[in-house]
């Protein structure tokens, strides 16, 4: 019986042969106790056990005491917990973890040459907020679908952020396979898309960036996300470039500055004059923003404002430069006992249209430098204009 119960147990725990082995080894060691991982059963339905080893002085001889413990309900439950945290759960794709984690293993497998490629949906934000959460998921499924439908068997669809996609593409032969994987995503996106009654048209921002020379997983990701901002202005797919990285740490060096600058109050305005051609009487006044950095370095504006309208910098930047504006006309009247005769045009930007209060900011700043509202020109672009005419039209 006890033979039996030995045959049986070791039948359970399996490879006998490697469990005895194992033992013996310990035995002759001449160490107190052991622990390792044991395995038993097939692949599928394979159990984990923790086993433990002990030496036990009952005999003459060297005899040893081994515990197994089952570990596999735990061990199984630890695997579940990580697919659910690295899953999207809208659309059962990897999410940024995941993403994350199948690039380390890409990059630490080293046989196979791959690109990761980035791909963002414009205007997305809009539809959600039209249309409501719910026709937006649908949306993402339907879009995840497709973009599914564009690749290979073995590529990696991962949802990286709300209407962030990222794959992770073998390589075969030649880096064009990437474009042709580009070109295929934005085919079967070109179709429309139908949600209740409403026919959406989606495009997209596509950047790659490819492995090699790059040895960390997140790295990767930012760089094609650099050629996807890119991609978003000139609306083909866009390869990273190492300078982009370059332009992207001058421009938060920019901002960083731009932002002390602003609370610092080290900005400055320069005046255009406006001049009236027949009479050529000075008529008013353009005020230009200026920054000059803490190394005495001007920046211009074509520089600094399109970092400013993306950082969100923009809406402080503006109210500074009415204020600022209109307490230099009133120096000039007051340098004039009245009012000198001129007024200023200051220019205002598309972005702060839309995030600020345009109308109760300059009535503010009228205010408190008694200023007449007649003499203060706001200046608007056409493209501001024709994007937003009705805001527009209130201020």
């Amino acid at each position: 019986a006890e033979a039996q119960n030995r045959a049986f147990g070791r039948a359970e725990l399996g490879r006998g042969g490697e469990l005895d082995a194992v033992i013996a080894d310990f035995l002759r060691s001449g160490a107190s106790g052991a622990e390792r991982d044991w395995h038993a059963g097939s692949a599928v339905e394979q159990r984990h056990y923790r086993l433990t080893l002990a030496r036990v002085p009952l005999r003459a001889e060297p005899v040893c005491l081994a515990t197994f413990v089952d570990q596999t309900a735990e061990l199984r439950t630890q695997d579940t917990l990580k697919r659910e945290m690295a899953t999207d759960s809208l659309t059962g794709l990897p999410n940024r973890g995941g993403f994350t984690d199948a690039l380390e293993a890409a990059m630490a497998d080293g046989a196979t040459r791959w690109a990761v490629l980035m791909i963002d949906l414009e205007r997305f934000s809009r539809i959600n907020a039209c249309l409501g959460s719910m026709a937006g998921d649908e949306l993402i499924i339907t879009v995840a679908r497709r973009i599914k439908g564009a690749l290979r068997a073995r590529d990696v669809l991962a949802r990286t952020g709300g209407d962030e996609f990222g794959i992770l593409l073998t390589i075969d032969q030649r880096d064009d396979e990437a474009d042709q994987v580009s070109n295929r995503i934005r085919q079967a996106l070109s179709t429309p898309f139908r949600l209740s009654d409403y026919e959406i048209r989606l495009s997209c921002a596509i950047g790659m960036a490819f492995g090699e020379g790059i040895d960390h997983a997140e790295d990767v990701i930012r760089y094609a996300q650099l050629a996807m901002k890119r991609s978003k202005t000139s609306k083909d797919a866009e390869i990273y470039q190492p300078r982009a990285l370059d332009s992207a740490r001058a421009e938060f060096a920019m901002e960083t500055a731009l932002r002390r600058a602003i609370e610092n109050d080290a900005l400055d305005l320069v005046y255009q004059p406006i001049c009236d051609l027949a009479t050529g009487r000075v008529r008013g006044f353009e005020a230009l923003a200026r920054s000059v950095d803490e190394s005495g370095v001007a920046h211009s504006p074509a520089d600094f404002i399109p970092v400013a309208e993306e950082s969100g910098l923009i809406v402080p930047l503006g109210r500074w430069a009415i204020g600022k504006a209109l307490a230099t006309l009133a120096q000039w009247d007051e340098q004039q006992g009245g009012d000198c005769g001129v007024t200023l045009a200051v220019n205002v930007s598309p972005i702060q249209l839309q995030r600020d209060d345009i109308p109760a900011v300059a009535a503010q700043a009228l205010a408190k430098a008694g200023i007449a509202g007649q003499r203060l020109r706001l200046e608007i672009t056409e493209s501001a204009l024709v994007g937003d005419s009705e805001r527009v039209s209130g201020v």
